[in-house]
């Protein structure tokens, strides 16, 4: 949470700034290609054991074989929105004696291969389209006229409405927009510092907590306190969930739409059910004591977390600790740790500049203009060209040059899994259990857990 208090105002504020968020797009660009095409390059590998396999009639018994095929079954893919990466993939190496562990580790590496890929594919179409919209905004101020082109079925319903006016239009995202967030920013900005003041003050001098003086009135919550609580909670959520996906330790975890992986929604899901009761008992603290004892959450869980001297000890000390990653968000420590001892903690640089400099967001620019004009590598998607006439640039052309958004992106559709899979999966569930406790070392399996 102290890092999302900080983080989140924050960049909706640098977002206000329509052409330093295209630089940011842009220098994010490089590093969101590499892990596309390693990951893209990753699952090519697995599948071309899993062809030699089934390939491979000698030293395989007949249940093996039947096993091979259930995951060759429930491996396809759309080959129309993947294409692989080389012609000739790289010649895999597999064990001359097939084992039922190989057979279980291979099916789960691919599993988390092809969801690693969908993963990558759409954050790299999410940066591509969010490039598009920024250019074109940026390309608006010239002819005052904005157009992010037709609608399509895969759009959300919102932006698929085409109410507004080309000018109008011009008129809220040139204009409207970058101050309605600045303006935000103001505002959650100042409810951050509300919040870490009252995390300060709230056992040493509780009267000048803000938060209390906004909920509790004589001694009582009425209706307008709960709103504001409600408001207050709200926010203290979005800032712990919002830090997920900048901590360089969930990264390997990720929301995909339509595609998200099973692992990936539990553990999202634990996660959120985990901090539920330490937000809501945190909360009740900055309340007076006679108040927050009458709740029905203290009675039903509060007063087992307070139930001995050492409960009672870390709900004094335990909150000051949010000063740690609000300074080292604040003061950009991830940032100096990087540079100095090369362990990178954040997924992205707020400041959107890396070790490259320049030549980061100048690489990924060149990316983008590359994607969208079609003269791409092979397996880099099936995006239609972008006409000659309308080139991708980052600065405000004139009139006569004025930018056009290509047509919308679409996702590819979920894989169907075959009937087989349930039966595959309790077959291999005792085999994988043990290969996965076998192979991870001391911090992975501390991590996956």
């Amino acid at each position: 949470m102290g890092h999302g208090l900080i983080a989140v105002p924050r960049r909706l504020y640098r977002n206000a700034n329509i052409g330093l968020r295209l630089r940011r797009i842009q220098s994010h660009a490089p590093s969101v290609h590499e892990r596309r095409m390693k990951a893209i390059s990753e699952l090519e590998e697995l599948e071309s054991q899993l062809t030699q396999l089934r390939q491979r009639k000698a030293g395989v018994s007949r249940d093996h074989q039947e096993w091979i095929k259930e995951i060759a079954d429930g491996s396809d893919l759309p080959e129309a929105r993947l294409l692989p990466v080389n012609p000739q993939p790289p010649r895999a190496t597999i064990p001359v004696v097939i084992t039922d562990r190989y057979l279980a580790g291979l099916a789960r590496r691919l599993n988390r291969a092809r969801h690693k890929r969908l993963r990558f594919i759409d954050t790299w179409d999410n940066l591509i389209q969010d490039a598009v919209d920024t250019q074109a905004i940026l390309d608006s101020s010239a002819s005052k006229q904005l157009d992010f082109g037709p609608a399509t079925p895969a759009l959300p319903p919102f932006e698929r409405l085409r109410i507004l006016t080309p000018y109008t239009r011009h008129l809220l995202h040139y204009h409207i927009f970058p101050k309605c967030r600045v303006l935000l920013a103001a505002v959650l900005s100042l409810a951050s510092l509300c919040i870490i003041w009252s995390e300060l003050v709230k056992y040493i001098a509780p009267q000048l907590s803000i938060i209390r003086f906004t909920v509790v009135s004589h001694r009582r919550v009425h209706f307008a306190g709960q709103m504001m609580a409600s408001l207050w909670m709200s926010y203290m959520c979005t800032a712990a969930l919002a830090s997920f996906g900048d901590i360089k330790v969930w990264g390997n975890r990720a929301l995909v739409k339509r595609n998200t992986y099973g692992e990936s929604a539990t553990w999202y899901a634990g996660q959120v059910a985990k901090l539920t009761v330490p937000l809501a008992y945190n909360f009740l603290t900055f309340l007076p004591p006679d108040v927050h004892r009458e709740t029905t959450f203290y009675k039903f869980l509060g007063q087992l977390i307070n139930l001995t001297p050492l409960g009672k000890g870390f709900e004094v000390f335990l909150p000051i600790f949010i000063l740690v990653p609000v300074c080292a968000t604040l003061f950009n420590l991830y940032g100096r740790i990087k540079g100095t001892f090369r362990i990178d903690f954040v997924e992205y640089d707020d400041e959107g500049n890396s070790s490259s400099g320049t030549a980061n967001w100048r690489d990924g620019r060149d990316l983008i203009r590359q994607e969208l004009t079609g003269n791409v590598q092979p397996g880099l998607g099936s995006r239609p060209p972008r006409p000659p006439s309308q080139p991708y640039r980052d600065s405000v052309p004139s009139d006569s040059t004025r930018n056009a958004p290509p047509s919308s992106i679409t996702h590819p559709p979920i894989a169907p899994q075959p009937n087989n899979e349930q039966r595959q999966t309790s077959r291999l569930a005792a085999t994988t259990a043990a290969a996965e406790e076998e192979d991870e070392s001391l911090f992975q399996g501390f991590a996956h857990r």
